[in-house]
């Protein structure tokens, strides 16, 4: 193991107010075996299982051998400790004991704040000390703000290395943002503004903006960032997962069971991901990654390979697999990408692939209204709309059902309008419709006026959607 139980004995450790104490190994011992006991729901007196019980141990050799390694001149500080805890557990698969032990640390850390006076930022530069804020890691769960976490994340991502990078400057502005009650996803947003702000001073703060928020995406759908070194592994077990939640939830259709999933996930090119510059991320993230309750499931890599399962479902069964591995290879690459009503509903439950509607509105006042509807039916999943209305009565004629006046074209193109903001797409962007009207047309000439900022406003509609 590269450790005894004398170097054990002879380890130091450096506590909260800056003293040294001999290591005591049976704190940490006990500290994880009620993790797992909360978890597990065992009472103090009942064994622990033999492989948690194992974990426990391999975990706290692990911290004695980096306290202990050699060339290490300080003592580990008590939260490098919990930290090396944290990151043990959670590369032994347990994350729910990787969760309670974090809600261990933060109500001693309450217990803490109650007996003391307010913490201080947690920074190690020559800087006017500050009350630090609270992070609320859960309802009702806080810790104090620490910089060094957010400091040693940026460390991690190759793209914060980049001489044009200032990460000290990046991490200043996210603590004069900094207040009481954030969230950690608080705390990544404002680093992905931070570096999105400085995009115009360098392009590589537009890497370091797309690994950051590509960080928000993996936390959400992974449960953890892409500076874990088994992270490539994770992402290809964790696609049948997602495929799973996804059909339970219902955001995506059970026919893409019928592939072999273990060859799809084989073939997800993880490295796909950095072809992204921030602003694709950041599009995809708001539009077309699905989600649940708000926490997107899905991966890029998950949403190419999504789109091309959808796109492969109409082939033979014997080859569906192979074409949908080719279809997700060309997608991926960005050799070709898909019409947007494609990518936000292939392989759901609703696989409306169409990108464009024509219809001709007749001269019936029900038809008329059965158009409109039919509009908002096809925007709402996500379809871009032309509508011919030249034969439509034009204003004056003779409506011979009522005796009447008809007002013409115009009133009627004031409510497709409302409707496509009304109905805009399912919520993901502004709903597109296309007024067609032949020139002969005796409302020409109005509807011409349609994109002017002038007129009668019972007629146009300022600021029209039509092109």
């Amino acid at each position: 193991m590269g450790w005894t139980v004398e170097s054990a004995a002879l380890m130091r450790v450096r506590k909260r107010d800056g003293r040294e104490a001999e290591f005591d190994r049976g704190r940490i011992e006990q500290a994880i075996e009620k993790a797992f006991r909360s978890e597990l729901n065992l009472a103090d007196g009942q064994p622990l299982p033999a492989d948690s019980y194992q974990d426990i141990l391999s975990i706290v050799e692990q911290v004695i051998e980096l306290a202990t390694a050699p060339g290490r001149a300080e003592p580990l500080h008590v939260e490098q400790i919990q930290d090396i805890v944290e990151i043990g557990l959670m590369q032994r698969q347990h994350f729910k004991v990787a969760r309670r032990y974090i809600l261990y640390r933060s109500e001693h850390a309450k217990l803490r704040a109650v007996r003391h006076s307010e913490p201080v930022i947690a920074d190690d530069r020559s800087q006017p000390a500050v009350a630090a804020p609270q992070v609320e890691i859960e309802p009702g769960v806080r810790v104090r703000f620490d910089a060094s976490r957010i400091r040693s994340f940026l460390a991690s991502l190759p793209e914060s290395h980049a001489a044009e990078v200032d990460c000290e400057e990046l991490i200043d502005e996210v603590i004069k943002g900094s207040f009481s009650g954030m969230t950690p996803e608080d705390i990544a947003r404002s680093l992905v503004l931070s570096a999105r702000s400085r995009i115009e001073i360098d392009l590589a703060y537009d890497r370091l903006a797309a690994a950051l928020q590509r960080a928000i995406i993996y936390r959400q759908s992974l449960g953890c960032a892409q500076n874990r070194d088994d992270f490539v592994t994770l992402y290809r077990n964790r696609f049948e997962h997602y495929l799973i939640e996804g059909i339970q939830n219902d955001r995506l259709s059970s026919d893409l069971r019928q592939f072999d999933v273990g060859r799809l996930a084989k073939a997800l090119d993880i490295n796909r991901d950095e072809k992204f510059r921030y602003l694709g991320i950041q599009t995809i993230y708001d539009r077309y990654l699905l989600h649940v309750e708000g926490r997107r499931i899905e991966t890029p890599q998950y949403f190419w390979m999504r789109v091309a399962m959808g796109l492969a479902l109409a082939e033979p069964a014997e080859s569906r697999t192979d074409c949908a591995i080719q279809f997700y290879d060309l997608l991926s690459s960005f050799r070709y990408t898909s019409a947007t009503p494609t990518l936000f509903n292939s392989g759901t439950k609703h696989p409306q692939l169409s990108s464009c509607y024509l219809t001709t509105v007749q001269d019936d006042l029900a038809h008329i209204f059965k158009s409109i509807g039919d509009n908002a039916q096809l925007s709402k999943w996500a379809g871009g709309l032309g509508n011919d209305w030249t034969n439509v009565r034009a204003i004056g004629a003779r409506i011979h059902g009522t005796n009447g006046e008809s007002q013409g074209v115009i009133p009627f193109l004031k409510i497709v309008n409302d409707a496509a903001v009304a109905v805009n797409q399912g919520g993901k962007r502004k709903g597109a419709v296309c007024a067609y009207l032949e020139p002969w047309h005796l409302d020409f000439e109005e509807f011409l006026d349609l994109r002017k900022n002038t007129g009668d406003d019972r007629l146009y509609h300022h600021g029209s959607r039509f092109r």
